[in-house]
């Protein structure tokens, strides 16, 4: 399956887009240039569900017998498994492929929800300790990681992903606790540290983008000042300095999952799957 070839198909990779923060759709670009540079596939395009160009536009565009399309979403949620693929003709997990005049569609699952992301999230929990040894590395075995998701009441599997990450995670006894924090549900980012009895914590946020949740929100659901947080952004400045402490504990805060560069690798597993 590793082998197979792809070099007449098309990949599409899908974002959720916004017009609201540049930021948002950087990681869609960034890993379809990436696979484009691979010259795995014919064509790589990006497409998006709320910004140009859209996805139902870029469909209509492409005329190659396979078209793989790649949620770039970071969990099996409300928009990935529900509002696009129906407005596509799919119906999630159970008919995902589509035949139309030119070619056969393959929706494929979630980057977010797949094995590799705990690869992932332990890449960019490492990447930021080294890079903030600050006063020393701390040790994993003396640091507690925290995952940081959204969480919504709309959809029950926005959280899972999280959840499932923290018990991988947690399995592999790397660090001293492994647990999933939410900006809108219990257990909340707000406040994460106190219940923490390590004094080194690294908190990954669990984006696809680092958009204004990653940048913005959780940083000062974190304790940063919503001010501070304000101006370092207007300065073009990160908006958490690593590693900063809070309540007798130091926080490193890394930036979202989705700029990981083993991302794209993950992106070509999920077409893997979806092509067998």
């Amino acid at each position: 399956m590793q082998n197979e070839d792809f070099s007449a198909a098309t990949l599409v990779v899908l974002g959720h887009g916004t017009t609201l923060n540049d930021q948002s759709a950087a990681p869609v670009f960034q890993h379809a240039a990436e696979l484009r540079r691979r010259k795995v596939f014919r064509e790589v395009r990006e497409a998006f569900w709320k910004q140009e160009p859209h996805i139902k536009t870029v469909l209509s565009e492409i005329a190659t017998p396979r078209v793989f399309i790649v949620p770039f979403f970071i969990s099996e949620g409300y928009f990935s498994t529900e509002v696009i693929p129906q407005e596509l003709g799919f119906q999630f997990p159970d008919r995902l492929s589509l035949a139309t005049h030119h070619s056969t569609l393959f929706y494929c699952r979630p980057v977010g929800s797949h094995d590799l992301m705990t690869k992932v999230i332990l890449a960019r929990a490492d990447e930021v300790i080294k890079k903030f040894p600050f006063p020393r590395t701390p040790k994993s075995a003396e640091t507690t990681l925290l995952i940081a998701g959204h969480g919504t009441g709309r959809n029950a599997n926005s959280r899972k992903a999280v959840e499932r990450q923290a018990e991988l995670i947690r399995a592999e006894n790397l660090y001293a606790d492994v647990s999933a924090v939410f900006m809108e549900e219990a257990p909340f980012i707000k406040g994460c540290h106190e219940s923490v009895k390590t004094k080194c914590i690294v908190v990954v946020p669990f984006f696809i983008s680092d958009g204004l949740h990653a940048v913005e929100d959780i940083p000062v659901l974190l304790g940063e000042p919503e001010r501070i947080v304000k101006e370092r952004l207007a300065a073009g400045q990160p908006t958490w300095r690593n590693p900063t402490e809070r309540g007798g504990k130091l926080i490193w805060y890394s930036p979202s999952v989705g700029t990981e560069l083993l991302l794209a690798e993950v992106i070509l597993e999920r077409v893997r799957e979806a092509a067998k």
